[in-house]
């Protein structure tokens, strides 16, 4: 079954990846990614850890 990531999800992903490349990820900037990486596995059924797996390679690891 594919995760379905919402554009939320992946404009959260994206500012905390952009803030750790540059040495500032803040744990608000953290914790608000957790937080809704959570809160979508619980809506949508899906394990959380599945959920940000897929996230995280949608946003970290873009195919050429």
């Amino acid at each position: 079954m594919a995760i379905e990531l919402t554009d939320e999800l992946i404009a959260l992903e994206r500012k905390a990846w952009a803030e750790q490349q540059e040495n500032r990820l803040t744990v608000n900037t953290a914790a608000a990614v957790q937080a809704a990486i959570t809160a979508h596995a619980q809506a949508t059924g899906q394990s959380r850890y599945d959920v940000e797996a897929a996230l995280k390679r949608r946003v970290r690891h873009l195919e050429p």
